[in-house]
C-alpha cells in the first residue's frame, strides 16, 4: 500500500489543500502598517501565522518520488507552515522504511497546526520540529544530509543552503520551491553557477521547482 494514498493521509492533505485554495481567494489581512520587506523573520511569521503558503499537489507528488528514489536518511525542510509538504515528505520516508525529517518553524501557531496535521495523517513519528530561527535550528542536524526542501523566506534561501552545504551528502539533492519568484534570483543564480558544485534544473510546475544535485564537490558531511 502507498502510504499517500491512504485514506487518513489523504484527507489529511486533501482537507489542507481545499482550505488554502480558498484563501487563496481571500487572503487574511495582513497587521496595521505591517512591510515584509522591513520586517524580521519572526515578525513576518507572527503576521502571516494564518496563511498557508504550501506546496503544490503536483510539487507534493514530485517530492515524495524523489525521496523514494533516492531513499535519504536525512531529510531537511526549510518552511514547515502547516506542514502539507512534511506530510508528502514523511509519507515517502513512511514507505521507505527509514530516514527521518528536520523541519523548522518561526511560528508557534503552525507549529501547532502542523504536529496536530501530522498526528491526524499517522506520520508524527517521522518528523522532528525544530522551533525558531532556521539559521540557527538547522545548524543542529547531523549530516549526511541526503535531501533538502528550501521553502521558507525566498531572501533566506542561499543563506540556509550555505548552512547546510558542509553536511550535504555527495550526490544530495536540494529542491528550491518557488523558483519563478525574483526573491529567488540569487539562490538560482548559486546553484546554476557549475563552480559551485551542483548539476540544476527547473522543474516547471506552478510556481516553479529548481532541482540541484549536489555533485561536483567532496562532502564534508559525517555520519
Amino acid at each position: 500500500m502507498i502510504t499517500l494514498y491512504t485514506s487518513r493521509v489523504r484527507t489529511v492533505l486533501d482537507r489542507l489543500l481545499a482550505a488554502s485554495a480558498i484563501q487563496e481567494t481571500s487572503p487574511p489581512a495582513m497587521p496595521p502598517g505591517f512591510s515584509f520587506e522591513a520586517s524580521s523573520s519572526q515578525e513576518r511569521a507572527d503576521a502571516m501565522a494564518a496563511v498557508y503558503m504550501p506546496i503544490s499537489a503536483r510539487g507534493g507528488d514530485l517530492l515524495y518520488s524523489l525521496v523514494r528514489a533516492i531513499r535519504p536518511d536525512t531529510i531537511v525542510e526549510f518552511g514547515l507552515s502547516f506542514g502539507i509538504s512534511t506530510i508528502y515528505l514523511a509519507a515517502a520516508v513512511a514507505d521507505n522504511g527509514k530516514g527521518h525529517i528536520y523541519t523548522t518553524e518561526l511560528s508557534a501557531a503552525k507549529i501547532d497546526a502542523a504536529h496536530r496535521n501530522l498526528l491526524e495523517a499517522g506520520l508524527a513519528d517521522q518528523v522532528t520540529i525544530l522551533p525558531g530561527d532556521a539559521l540557527e535550528t538547522l545548524r543542529q542536524v547531523p549530516g549526511p544530509i541526503g535531501l533538502a526542501l528550501i521553502d521558507g523566506w525566498k531572501d533566506l534561501s542561499l543563506p540556509v543552503l550555505k548552512l547546510l552545504e558542509p553536511r550535504l551528502a555527495a550526490g544530495a539533492l536540494v529542491v528550491g520551491d518557488d523558483s519563478s519568484f525574483p526573491s529567488m534570483a540569487d539562490y538560482l543564480n548559486y546553484v546554476r553557477d557549475p563552480a559551485n558544485g551542483y548539476v540544476s534544473v527547473e522543474f516547471p510546475i506552478e510556481d516553479g521547482m529548481e532541482i540541484s544535485c549536489r555533485a561536483g564537490l567532496h562532502s564534508e558531511a559525517t555520519a
